[in-house]
């Protein structure tokens, strides 16, 4: 078994939106947007790099992300404190140790998927 068969396997895909085009006229650019998919509050995010989705959650004071903003380099920013994080891999980009959990968004001809662990 490959390491994308066990992936796929160990991942359950939620549809989050009817298609990409679809998330991106609901959520604006540069803005973001709190979701809940299976029990779990997810930021999608929509930058100049495209759609993106991250934990909602502020690793630094919990803070809700999905109020924040993108900025040109491709981060969220948390409106409390301005903590900003790379929203491909979810590392903070100006506080050592704080990251948040990305997960991978599919598009198929019938929406846009999240998959979740």
């Amino acid at each position: 078994m490959s390491i994308l068969d066990w992936f796929r396997k160990k991942t359950t895909w939620h549809k989050i939106f009817p298609s990409a085009d679809a998330a991106k006229k609901q959520i604006p650019l540069n803005t973001a947007e709190t979701i809940e998919v299976n029990g779990k509050r997810i930021c999608v995010a929509h930058s100049s790099q495209g759609i993106f989705a991250v934990n909602n959650k502020c690793p630094h004071n919990g803070f809700s992300l999905g109020q924040g903003f993108c900025t040109d380099d491709n981060t969220i920013v948390c409106p409390l404190h301005r903590y900003r994080f790379d929203l491909r891999t979810g590392r903070s980009v100006n506080a050592a140790g704080y990251y948040l959990d990305t997960f991978p968004l599919e598009a198929r001809e019938d929406g846009l998927y999240i998959g979740l662990k």
